[in-house]
């Protein structure tokens, strides 16, 4: 018999026990972690989603808990196992477990939505078009949950970046990847629903599924516009650049400096180098100045290089523009979103009390930067994120909205050697250039480097865990996709929205399910409670 709420409105019959959920959730999380490089199986998520969502139909709120924590703890716990390399299993169990956590809390909304929203629309059209959105779109609420909270969040494992290499990732460029994230989900979410309804005759109740795959299929990127060339060197020193690696003072310049030379005669207009690629601070550091001065002097352009740099008591990682002849650096930016526990510490003194040595091993605290993260080099605007600043939306957006005509992204993966973690990040810089239409150079210390097109192709590459120089002719180009212009838009209409929709339904449900209460009859009547 199908069970009852306490106030009388039926509740979805779960599609699995709850045994079956958990064991269906957590299959969900590890195909899902198939699509991530670097096995990159994109079409992974049309399985993964569906195992995730039938687990969360007919659980009430804890057993939705339990649910969603095995599907974010078997994602998580594989995704996230390069941050064991070299510190160990406290930073990889505890983050693995946060993020796991946060996705158990918002698999409540969602399970939530599937007993809410029938009871609103419980017609054909109502199963298969406004149910599957709600869900689609508490999903990117979750994505932005993880990505905002705390401490500024860590937006690594999202849906939209599976897709990096897939043809559906071109739909970005229209709606960022919090669009594609939902799209995604909303396509899985409309087939689960007409399996459900077993009306297997009606080929309309494929209708939304289908219309949504050929959305994202067919959509070409948005078109950018041609603005010239820059020829760049992008030097990958391979230098001692770990946390843990062992070296001496000025180890790590001098590695990019001997990369550097075989180029220094080449024609470019401008040399980069990646993050922490002058392990020294040219702005308090006389003689590294100069070395950096004759540099620029040899290679005759300007340098856009990478260092910790001091002012005051405050610490930055900061890229710099320097250039032949100036008053040096001529331009700086800080990175936007310094990484809890591994640049500074948050609230040091209560986190201090669980693992010590590993809190302080962090020494320096890196203060986040508040400037545009876009620099004039040699004449041509030049967009930029620093390491893990890539993740984040709004450092891209930023820098598109200053009118970067090219991008340039600046790491060090010394940390990650032997891991993942290189690719996966290497991931969000090819959906960064197919969303804002921008080509991408890619840097590291050690690898992954490239260069990509603004259709997300590779045009250049470095192996890893080699030095070596890339000097490529790097397309520029102008003009804002609708992802750069309107995402923020997006993602709070879809996100955040779909959480006031979901109030609103919840509270439209609970009125009605009041005035069914009242027209019931008081004697003679028996409820059951629904699994879970």
């Amino acid at each position: 018999m199908r069970g009852l709420t306490p106030r009388g409105t039926p509740l979805p019959r779960p599609v699995l026990p709850l045994w079956g959920a958990v064991l269906s959730a957590a299959a969900g999380g590890l195909v899902l972690t198939t699509a991530f490089p670097a096995l990159s199986w994109w079409a992974a998520v049309f399985v993964a989603v569906p195992l995730a969502l039938v687990a969360l139909i007919g659980r009430r709120a804890w057993a939705a808990v339990l649910v969603g924590f095995a599907f974010g703890a078997t994602l998580f716990f594989v995704n996230l196992s390069f941050t064991a390399r070299y510190l160990g299993p406290i930073p990889w169990i505890a983050l693995s477990t946060l993020e796991a956590a946060l996705t158990a809390v918002m698999a409540v909304p969602i399970a939530w939505a599937y007993r809410w929203m029938p009871r609103l629309a419980p017609g054909p059209w109502g199963r298969l078009i406004a149910l599957p959105a709600l869900v689609a779109g508490l999903w990117v609420s979750r994505e932005e949950l993880l990505g905002t909270f705390p401490y500024g969040g860590f937006p690594w494992a999202r849906l939209g970046v599976t897709q990096a290499s897939s043809p559906l990732a071109e739909v970005a460029s229209w709606t960022g990847m919090s669009g594609l994230t939902f799209l995604i989900v909303f396509a899985c979410a409309a087939a689960l629903e007409y399996i459900r309804r077993g009306a297997f005759r009606d080929l309309r109740g494929l209708v939304p599924t289908v219309v949504t795959l050929a959305v994202l299929v067919v959509t070409p990127q948005f078109p950018t516009m041609d603005a010239g060339t820059m020829r760049v060197s992008a030097v990958q020193g391979n230098g001692p650049a770990g946390y843990f690696d062992v070296r001496e003072p000025y180890d790590v310049f001098r590695a990019q400096l001997a990369a550097t030379r075989p180029i220094e005669g080449d024609d470019v207009d401008v040399l980069l180098w990646p993050e922490g690629g002058v392990d020294a601070d040219p702005t308090q550091n006389a003689s590294v100045a100069r070395e950096l001065d004759s540099l620029a002097v040899r290679v005759d352009a300007p340098l856009l290089i990478g260092a910790v740099t001091q002012r005051g008591d405050e610490y930055f990682n900061s890229a710099l523009v320097w250039e032949r002849g100036a008053d040096n650096p001529v331009a700086t930016y800080d990175k936007r979103h310094p990484v809890p526990f591994g640049e500074y510490v948050p609230d040091r003194p209560f986190w201090r009390q669980f693992a010590p040595d590993l809190i302080d091993l962090i020494g320096r605290e890196y203060t986040p930067g508040t400037a545009i993260p876009a620099v004039d080099v040699g004449g041509v605007p030049v967009g930029l994120a620093i390491c893990f600043d890539v993740i984040y939306d709004d450092v891209i957006r930023d820098g598109a909205q200053a009118g970067a005509q090219v991008f340039m992204f600046q790491t060090n993966n010394a940390d990650f050697r032997g891991t993942d973690e290189n690719l996966q990040q290497l991931a969000f810089a090819r959906m960064r250039a197919i969303e804002s239409g921008r080509a991408v150079v890619n840097l590291s210390t050690v690898g992954t480097s490239q260069v990509i097109g603004a259709d997300g192709q590779t045009i250049d590459s470095l192996p890893a865990d080699e030095p070596g120089a890339m000097v490529t002719t790097v397309p520029l180009r102008t003009g804002l996709t609708p992802a750069m212009i309107a995402g923020t838009a997006v993602q709070t209409a879809l996100g955040w929205g779909s959480v006031l929709i979901l109030v609103l339904v919840g509270v439209w449900s609970r009125v009605r399910s009041r005035r069914i209460r009242a027209g019931a009859p008081r004697a003679g009547t028996t409820t059951t409670s629904a699994s879970d």
